[in-house]
């Protein structure tokens, strides 16, 4: 009994042996590399988030009463404009700008605190959201306590600190990069937000006004710390050197309004986006929008540069090339110029848009076509006899979206070869059935836009 008995105690101990590799085994292999950006937001979108103009509480708190609506919506990354305190010396207007830094690690009391930051990018969190905090480097306040450090900031001959050469913006001290311990303290400061607030990354305003070798060492600090998401305000390929994901599409941007005011045909406007995908290549992000807080309060709504288009211009935007940025306020209409030194409160009484951005997002969400950077397809476009209308392609792995747009005031007709564009396809948007058959004209009501997608 007891040979036998042993003899089943060794099988028992072997099958449980083998068990557990197995179940090793399968754990290892079930094991999945965490996805880090610029992969994680291949598909994502970004809204811009004004604090001071939110609300009329003008908080923290306040906006963050906005997550559930704004995430039903489909919103992936926030931006929030700076919320530090804003200097008092030199100060525009009686509130000042967002970008003029009284002290890089603290919350603008009028906005709240570190901790109702905190708890903002928290719950953002638990909805699957991102939050990027908009970053000034180039530039404090001219009460921030750098400017009694010896040579943090530039400064003329008789050693006042400046601001920025070349510029209106006397409310703000240049900072001086070729002080190595003003750097390093800089990137600290970032680190700051990431550590205490689990921030998710950065927007750097006008950042190709600073050096490109700081840019790459202070993003090289802040990814080993956590992998972040970076957004520079600038228009060069070579912010992608330094570790960017993302860059301002300015160039297509102004050659949209441009367009809208007549000074240009749509064909140009396809060149132009061709030469933009040659320029900077399929790899890189680019932040395509129609508009932002500077558009907004210093060139017009999109009411006054596009007029009765600028659902139109916004189907092209969110489709064209890029990740698109919604500026808060957008889906509620916003038609007035916001004050910049002022409070001057967005009215969310009613938020007649809101349906039409989520089906916009929802559209990039669902298309693989439509991904950001090299994990989209870059925009093909198709002749259509017709300079005030586009019509372009984006296909990957079999998904294929094709986008007509007339941009244009009046009516429109448009032709296209049988090899282009054949068959019978649903607008995304009315479901309505539009036949292509080759010879037959499709005519476009003003404004009028097209999304097939399969």
């Amino acid at each position: 009994m007891k040979k036998y008995a042993f003899v089943a105690i060794t099988l028992l101990s072997l099958i449980v042996a083998s068990c557990n590799q197995k179940t090793e085994e399968s754990s290892e292999k079930t094991e999945v590399a965490e996805i880090l950006f610029p992969e994680k937001a291949k598909n994502l979108n970004i809204y811009e988030v004004n604090i001071r103009q939110y609300t009329p509480e003008g908080t923290i708190k306040a906006f963050q009463s906005h997550l559930s609506r704004l995430h039903a919506m489909g919103v992936d990354i926030l931006w929030i404009m700076p919320v530090q305190p804003i200097s008092e010396k030199n100060r525009k207007g009686s509130l000042g700008s967002y970008y003029s830094i009284q002290d890089y690690t603290a919350v603008n009391p009028n906005f709240g605190t570190v901790g109702d930051f905190r708890a903002l990018v928290a719950e953002a969190h638990e909805r699957g959201m991102y939050v990027i905090l908009d970053w000034v480097a180039n530039h404090t306040g001219f009460d921030h306590e750098w400017t009694t450090i010896e040579g943090y900031h530039n400064t003329d001959s008789l050693g006042n600190v400046t601001w920025p050469a070349g510029t209106d913006w006397t409310d703000v001290a240049d900072l001086n990069y070729e002080n190595q311990e003003m750097r390093q303290a800089m990137i600290e400061e970032m680190k700051w937000w990431v550590t205490e607030t689990d921030l998710d990354g950065f927007r750097c305003d006008v950042a190709g006004e600073v050096p490109n070798d700081f840019w790459k060492a202070a993003i090289d600090s802040l990814q080993a710390t956590k992998n972040v998401f970076m957004l520079a305000e600038w228009d060069e390929p070579e912010m992608h050197n330094a570790g960017f994901h993302m860059t301002y599409g300015w160039g297509p941007h102004h050659w949209m309004n441009e367009t809208a005011k007549g000074h240009f045909d749509v064909d140009s406007l396809e060149v132009l986006m061709t030469g933009d995908i040659e320029r900077y290549g399929k790899e890189p992000f680019r932040m395509m929008f129609t508009t932002n807080h500077d558009e907004n309060s210093w060139n017009g709504t999109v009411f006054e540069r596009f007029g009765e288009g600028h659902k139109a211009w916004a189907v092209w935007a969110f489709t064209v090339r890029g990740m698109p940025l919604i500026y808060g306020g957008q889906e509620a209409g916003l038609d007035e110029r916001l004050l910049f030194f002022e409070k001057d409160t967005i009215d969310f009484k009613s938020i007649p848009h809101q349906g039409f951005y989520t089906k916009l997002l929802s559209l990039k969400h669902e298309n693989e076509a439509l991904a950001n950077g090299e994990f989209g397809g870059p925009a093909q476009f198709i002749a259509d006899n017709n300079s005030n209308v586009t019509s372009f392609k984006r296909s990957v792995e079999g998904n294929e979206v094709y986008v007509i747009i007339n941009l244009s005031n009046e009516a429109q007709n448009v032709r296209y070869a049988s090899t282009d564009l054949s068959g019978s396809y649903k607008d995304y948007f009315s479901d309505k059935e539009v036949a292509f058959v080759e010879g037959s004209d499709i005519t476009l009501a003003p404004f009028e836009y097209y999304v097939f997608t399969n």
